[in-house]
């Protein structure tokens, strides 16, 4: 679908975090330092499950697209960001926000997806062992992120077109950190209930049913670990379905806690956009680390391998 541009404005200028003036050095050194780590992180939870034979398993085949997913979600707005705060320089050209609202949007939902997939990667495993490696063959597996991924993005272009094919022709100053639908839309100077009526649906029907599928994925896991007549065996499944549930936690707790709490709306919505960009996904591959053995495993059997090479020369 092609978008068509009745915008006067070339160019925006993001305001950036509200209420942070004299404290943009400080933030750039700590939301830069969040940054790296996420990169760090992701992309040795890629490398340790690229590398060790014994990972290519449904489970971190779907921690791997996680992976890519925090890095790509994270670079939506924090590189401009960094940018914003170290040479206050705020202008984004309109590709660049259009740019942002597609990729926020579009890896956001993956994400989301992917957390459904993930639980339900769990409740094969916990609830139907003996069958787990028929009904998550390699093929199922590519199918399902593949699903994810194209179907996120479809909504973003939906949601990218509804957006940026309204006219703008008046300020062109974006009262947030980064280009999103709303802060963006109110700019606009013509008729915004359409594309307000389907961001709203859209963004939220679609955690909403997530999170539904994802609750009653796990409460067929609990019935079943319950069930289970072997302490071990009870710990062993419980274990493996820990870092999942943090992980979801960390996405859905935030935005549940906005729209249970209208009145905090105003006062959350930043710090908690600012968490759910720069701090979850450098939190995810530490979750994943920390309460893995295998993960753990593989980054130590890395890290030998390259001393063991490095000590060749």
């Amino acid at each position: 679908m092609a978008i068509k541009n009745h915008t006067s404005v070339t160019e925006f200028i993001l305001l950036g975090i509200p209420h942070t003036e004299g404290q943009e050095t400080l933030l750039f050194v700590v939301f830069l330092i969040f940054y790296f780590c996420t990169l760090l992180g992701n992309m040795l939870i890629l490398l340790a499950v690229v590398s060790d034979s014994h990972l290519h398993t449904p489970m971190y085949f779907f921690l791997c697209n996680l992976s890519v997913l925090d890095i790509g979600f994270s670079s939506v707005s924090t590189p401009k960001m960094l940018a914003n705060l170290l040479v206050r320089n705020r202008v984004i050209s309109l590709g660049g926000c259009m740019s942002q609202v597609f990729f926020y949007h579009f890896l956001g939902s993956t994400e989301c997806l992917l957390y459904t997939v993930m639980a339900y990667d769990r409740f094969a495993a916990i609830c139907h062992p003996l069958n787990y490696t028929i009904i998550m063959n390699r093929r199922i597996c590519a199918m399902l992120v593949a699903g994810t991924w194209l179907t996120s993005s479809f909504h973003a272009t939906i949601l990218t077109t509804l957006t940026f094919q309204l006219p703008y022709c008046g300020s062109n100053e974006v009262d947030y950190f980064f280009c999103d639908i709303f802060p963006v839309v109110k700019l606009a100077c013509g008729n915004t209930l359409i594309i307000e009526t389907v961001s709203f649906t859209n963004i939220g029907l679609v955690p909403m049913t997530c999170f539904l599928l994802i609750l009653a994925s796990y409460i067929r896991i609990v019935i079943a670990i319950l069930n289970m007549h072997s302490a071990e065996g009870r710990q062993k499944a419980a274990s493996t379905c820990v870092s999942h549930l943090s992980v979801v936690t960390l996405f859905f707790g935030p935005c549940a806690l906005i729209y249970t709490q209208p009145s905090l709306s105003e006062v959350l919505v930043t710090p908690v956009q600012i968490f759910g960009n720069v701090v979850t996904p450098m939190l995810n591959p530490t979750i994943y680390t920390l309460r893995n053995k295998d993960v753990k495993g593989a980054l130590k059997k890395l890290a030998g391998s390259q001393i063991i090479s490095k000590g060749s020369y």
